[in-house]
């Protein structure tokens, strides 16, 4: 009786993450697919690099999130809550998409730009509502797994959108593939639909009776000890994406064709940042969150020194290559279990949407500056002094973490934070 409750509750969790894979993964093939397809397609066609620029528009709604993800919030009192969220922003990415398949890049750029802008936006909506119900419904332990579906999703959407789907659309055409893309984001919201949270498909939590205010918002920085929390995303991500961003320019200089370059990184990077997101869950379900901190900090130290060493001391040959960037895409998937893990034990009751959104903003942000400096540190410098820095920063993380975090090397489910 025991082993078959057992096996019953392992069963409802595996449907538990398959259903948060398919929304992330949703989220993720068609967003990765437009954001590189047209900026190519517009090169192709002509258009200035000036109207080009204005595609960094695109990533506007997943930076400005944290402003409406409140309204997510306090508009969810119940499990249907999140799914009319989940459900409704999904149809709307997927009809906005639809429709853009009956535009024509040449004569209406600026519609299909705003329309690119709308779906994201909608996108960004459900990925509030699904980190919330995430928060929600895996505790303690669990939370790694959850985290491992988000990054897995995260990873394969962008290796099938900038990857595969590039090559159908080669062979299918603008005005086949994009409908086919609705379909599939269609598709892939029919699990949710079918979520129960536990046994009696309720789900419990404190509803906001206050009225909006600044305290949606502000209260998180207003957390005791929150700010260790906070400075730790600030650093933990700058050691690596700024080696990650310049991994592509660096394969041009040393002459490698696109092929190669999206063999490298496309396939071979991605490709252990999905192995690095699966065996991080499991490895922070083990250990714990204190020491998978300072395990994948030191993998990204181990990475920095790695590529330094490559310019500086080794030869840089295609095996070489593939080391490194397999290390760093391996180390960057683990990172990102951590960085979501301890980022759902630091959220507010009630604010799960809010909260979780407010700190994947700050490891954006921080890496968004990380990567703008690292071009122009690399372009006034070299690759190895970009490096350096790198390893610094690295370093710099890996001590705070010992330092800071000294005292919760046994708290396994907690915040940690306290």
């Amino acid at each position: 009786m025991f082993e078959s409750q057992d096996f019953n509750n392992k069963l409802h969790k595996g449907g538990q993450l398959f259903t948060f894979f398919s929304l992330y993964i949703a989220q993720k093939i068609p967003m990765t697919f437009l954001a590189t397809v047209i900026p190519v397609m517009m090169r192709q066609q002509n258009f200035s690099l000036e109207t080009i620029g204005m595609l960094q528009l695109l990533k506007l709604p997943w930076i400005l999130k944290f402003l409406w993800s409140p309204m997510v919030d306090r508009s969810c009192n119940s499990l249907s809550d999140y799914k009319v969220w989940i459900f409704s922003s999904e149809m709307i990415y997927a009809i906005v998409i639809f429709a853009i398949a009956f535009l024509d890049l040449q004569a209406t750029p600026i519609l299909i730009i705003v329309l690119v802008i709308m779906a994201f936006i909608a996108s960004a909506t459900q990925d509030i509502a699904t980190d919330a119900l995430a928060v929600i419904s895996f505790k303690g332990k669990d939370r790694s797994l959850v985290n491992s579906m988000q990054s897995i999703g995260g990873f394969a959407g962008s290796m099938i959108g900038g990857g595969i789907m590039l090559i159908l659309y080669n062979k299918l055409g603008w005005s086949t593939i994009l409908p086919l893309l609705s379909v599939f984001v269609v598709l892939a919201i029919i699990p949710i639909m079918f979520f129960k949270h536990n046994d009696d498909g309720s789900i419990t939590f404190s509803e906001i009776k206050t009225k909006p205010g600044f305290n949606d918002l502000g209260g998180f920085f207003r957390q005791k000890g929150i700010w260790k929390q906070v400075i730790f995303l600030l650093l933990y991500y700058a050691g690596i994406t700024g080696t990650l961003s310049m991994v592509k320019p660096l394969l041009v200089d040393y002459g490698y064709n696109m092929h190669e370059i999206g063999v490298m990184s496309g396939v071979v990077g991605i490709s252990a940042g999905c192995v690095g997101s699966l065996t991080g869950g499991f490895i922070v379900r083990k250990i714990g969150r204190y020491w998978s901190r300072i395990l994948f900090a030191g993998l990204i130290f181990i990475g920095s020194i790695y590529f330094h060493l490559l310019l500086t001391h080794l030869s840089v040959t295609v095996l070489t290559l593939h080391i490194g960037i397999s290390l760093i895409w391996l180390s960057y998937g683990m990172a990102t279990i951590v960085v979501y893990t301890t980022a759902m034990d630091c959220v507010r009751k009630s604010y799960e949407g809010t909260d979780f959104t407010l700190q994947t903003v700050i490891t954006h942000l921080s890496g968004m500056l990380m990567a703008i400096g690292a071009g122009k540190l690399a372009d006034e410098t070299s690759y190895a002094t970009l490096f350096s820095v790198e390893m610094c920063i690295a370093a710099t993380s890996l001590i705070y973490i010992l330092l800071i975090f000294k005292n919760n090397g046994k708290n396994v489910d907690g915040k940690e934070f306290e």
